[in-house]
């Protein structure tokens, strides 16, 4: 029989998350003091250098940017990384004063199985060995599925009133041939014949303990009990293939330049699931309008003639032409505001407001007779 106590358990989970780690600094090329645009900046030059839909893409380091960046990019998660290092969502916090009774509550309550710990020594995976050994609970599915960023360019005025694009983006999906099934069309599934469709088979592995009987999820029908009686010809019954797929992105109104949207369940596919899409966005600057916020500026020139008498101008907003008064004797810089023609606030039915900046036009050269009237009017 093989025991446990609490500095054995303990010496191997710490030996365990400490030679696992990754530092996420390092991998984004950044030093631990760096704010969030530099850490931003980072992401998305190696994002766009290892892109695997590029040439010379590297998709195993496209994935390792995007985890380092999903972890630096969050303030809370960057928080626990810097303080427990990268198995931070494993852990769960033990290490940081959790004992004996504490750490078997945590297994018994289902961490092992369910994420709240993630342990590997030596090439065996302690979550196997504390769920199913000592009856915890189960083997963990792992899930494979990967998240996918992209950049998706837009007009001023498309973040402003929101827009929705169809994109194609080359990635893993559910086979056309066989709809994610794996088996060739006009053939069934049958119950797996080396899990007896059950979806869990025991393993046994030899380990410096002995040798260790687990249950885990069965390798050839990944925990479905059924594998097709006849492959699919496509997918080799993968149930996936890379092709590519267009997605419909509802970008809302309102977004400024390099928000994030999440779009669940668009990312890779696998036997697992699918992973996300994050949809990085690029606004275009306008040559007519600023933007600050929610609200939005234009600058307009007049004479200084209308300046000083006064006039009427009709101008053009982003939602049309509007008619605007200029009073007498407005000095230049003044600022008139038109209320709610702004950028719609998000997720309200409130809009900023439209700013008018008056610029006051001096003529470079004047005739005879308008010199005389100005002297004359200057000596009045």
């Amino acid at each position: 029989m093989i025991g446990f106590n609490n500095w054995s358990v303990g010496l191997l989970i710490s030996w365990s998350v400490k030679s696992m780690s990754k530092d996420y600094y390092k991998i984004l090329g950044v030093g631990k003091s760096a704010g969030e645009e530099e850490i931003k900046s980072a992401f998305r030059k190696l994002a766009h250098k290892y892109h695997p839909d590029k040439e010379g893409g590297d998709e195993a380091k496209f994935k390792e940017i995007n985890e380092a960046y999903q972890v630096l990019g969050n303030k809370e998660k960057r928080q626990k990384f810097d303080q427990f290092g990268s198995d931070f969502e494993q852990q769960g916090g033990f290490g940081g004063g959790m004992n004996w009774e504490d750490f078997m509550r945590q297994a018994r309550g289902g961490g092992f199985g369910n994420g709240g710990f993630n342990f590997n020594f030596g090439g065996f995976d302690f979550n196997d060995l504390f769920g199913d050994f000592m009856g915890f609970g189960g083997g963990r599915q792992r899930n494979s599925s990967a998240d996918l960023q992209m950049d998706l360019a837009l007009t001023f005025e498309e973040a402003v009133f929101g827009v929705q694009k169809e994109v194609d983006i080359y990635k893993t999906a559910a086979c056309d041939n066989c709809q994610g099934s794996g088996a060739e069309p006009g053939s069934k599934m049958i119950k797996c014949s080396s899990c007896g469709g059950y979806g869990r088979k025991r393993v046994r592995q030899q380990t410096f303990f002995g040798l260790i009987e687990t249950e885990q999820v069965c390798d050839i029908c990944q925990g479905s009990g059924q594998k097709p009686e006849k492959k699919c010809s496509v997918c080799h019954g993968q149930g996936i293939m890379k092709k590519n797929v267009k997605i419909n992105i509802k970008v809302p109104a309102g977004v400024e330049n390099g928000t994030t949207l999440k779009i669940t369940g668009a990312g890779e596919s696998s036997v697992y699931g699918s992973g996300n899409l994050y949809v990085n966005l690029k606004v275009k600057n306008s040559a007519e309008f600023e933007r600050r916020g929610v609200d939005i500026y234009k600058k307009l020139k007049i004479s200084f003639v209308e300046a000083i008498l006064g006039a009427k101008k009709s101008i053009a907003t982003l939602d049309g032409i509007v008619s605007l008064q200029i009073d007498e004797g407005t000095d230049p810089g003044t600022k008139l505001r038109i209320k709610n023609k702004g950028v719609p606030k998000l997720n309200s039915r409130d809009r900023g407001d439209f700013y008018v900046i008056i610029e006051v036009e001096i003529p470079k050269k004047i005739s005879r007779q308008q010199r005389k009237l100005l002297e004359n009017f200057d000596n009045e």
